[in-house]
């Protein structure tokens, strides 16, 4: 008996054959050469999951390519806590030329005292202001959490991070000053911006911290019964694994936090299309449509339930559900549909807002050198290429260099020749 798992090569020959289609015919509807399909299903080439997907979606698959060459998709998802209970205490270095790191460092005590506070446990006797006082400072804080989002869609995560731990440190010690209402608003405010520190360091291509700061933010929000943060920090998690293009591991995480009813309509909304985007990585179509249309509806609910604080989530996009479709189409192996869907989307993000356009302008330019238009490819990358070294994206970089390995399949084309010396800068830029 043959327990051998089958080939790729030779289901992909299997399912290509059942259509009655010629590997010319295949090759031209993916837009790959036919010595290329030739040779993957042969086995003399492994293939890309872009190429997988792209096989998946035009054969009809429902996922079963993509399952075979996405073995760890069975198992389960285990979360793993960074950092230990007792880090309190932190040290960040800077160098002149801009550089910075951070440390924590050992001392039992949750992140900003915020559990300390009120648990009732005693405080050192200094001056402390009053609650007026403490409330001005506050109201300080969230404009600076306010522009440290705004600073976060042009500049470098790099640049913003030092900023948001900086904060952090005074939150920790305005936290020794409030008490009762004032307090939990403090720890509030620290756990949104610990979550937003963890997206900074993700973004900064540093998972072990963004990971860090993430249960930081769970621990303190945990601490003071906000359910919003703590649900949010799960969809947050969920976005490493995508990134690290884990799709069922992002879909439990997803599926973890919408399984809270607690949570306001738009954390629910964010935790759907986070579910969305991990039914595209295992080539889930109608589960990932699914999935959507819950954001929409959550979305709706949001926008008209209010909201108050600061906001959990993108705060540049109008319409989050229309660009996460065209990027789930993408992934889904539809380029050309993903490609129509991000055209009309990206209209609509304010041109200040350069990373999101930046974000979705690349995955919109890799949508149409996949389905073959390579001018416009081109075009829109000419016009982004120069944002990424601004906003030092570790996550869009990553669909640079895919941008990057799809285009050389054409590497005779002209507008392909003449954009190679700017995605090569990008790809190496810091």
């Amino acid at each position: 008996m043959n327990l051998l798992p089958e080939p790729f090569g030779v289901r992909l020959r299997t399912l290509r054959t059942a259509q009655g289609w010629s590997l010319t015919e295949l090759a031209r509807r993916l837009y790959y050469s036919k010595g290329h399909v030739s040779r993957i299903e042969t086995g003399a080439q492994s293939p890309s999951m872009e190429f997988v997907r792209r096989c998946d979606a035009e054969l009809d698959a429902k996922g079963a390519l993509i399952t075979m060459m996405t073995p760890e998709a069975s198992s389960g998802t285990e979360i793993v806590r960074h950092g230990r209970e007792d880090e309190e205490v932190w040290l960040m270095t800077m160098t002149p030329g801009g550089g910075s790191s951070f440390t924590p460092l050992g001392r039992r005590e949750v992140l900003v005292g915020g559990a300390v506070i009120l648990a009732g446990l005693g405080l050192p006797s200094v001056a402390r202001p009053g609650a007026a006082n403490v409330d001005a400072q506050l109201q300080h804080h969230r404009r600076l959490h306010d522009a440290a989002r705004g600073l976060g869609q042009v500049a470098a995560p790099t640049t913003v991070l030092p900023m948001l731990i900086g904060q952090a440190q005074a939150l920790r010690s305005l936290a020794k000053s409030a008490h009762g209402s004032t307090a939990k608003d403090v720890a509030l405010m620290t756990a949104r911006t610990a979550e937003f520190a963890g997206w900074m360091a993700q973004e900064a291509g540093d998972e072990a911290a963004a990971a860090w700061w993430t249960d930081k933010a769970v621990d303190v929000a945990t601490a003071v019964g906000d359910t919003q943060t703590a649900g949010y920090a799960m969809v947050r998690r969920a976005l490493v694994t995508l990134y690290q293009d884990k799709g069922p591991a992002t879909i439990e995480l997803a599926r973890r936090a919408q399984a809270h009813r607690a949570l306001s309509p738009r954390v629910l909304a964010l935790a759907a299309q986070r579910e969305a985007q991990g039914h595209a990585l295992v080539g889930d179509y109608d589960a990932c449509m699914r999935a959507l249309d819950s954001a929409t509806k959550q979305f709706a609910a949001a926008r008209s339930s209010g909201q108050d604080g600061p906001t959990i989530g993108t705060s540049h996009i109008s319409d989050p559900v229309a660009v996460v479709t065209g990027w789930c189409l993408y992934d889904l192996g539809r380029p050309a549909e993903a490609a129509q869907v991000l055209d009309r989307a990206i209209r609509d993000i304010p041109a200040d807002a350069i990373r999101a356009r930046t974000r979705f302008g690349v995955r919109l330019a890799l949508a149409h050198a996949a389905s073959g238009e390579l001018d416009r490819s081109c075009e829109l990358a000419r016009e982004l290429l120069g944002n990424t070294a601004m906003v030092g994206s570790a996550t869009i970089r990553s669909d640079v260099q895919r941008l990057a390995v799809t285009l050389r399949r054409w590497n005779s084309h002209s507008s392909v020749r003449a954009i190679e010396p700017s995605l090569t800068a990008a790809l190496y830029s810091s």
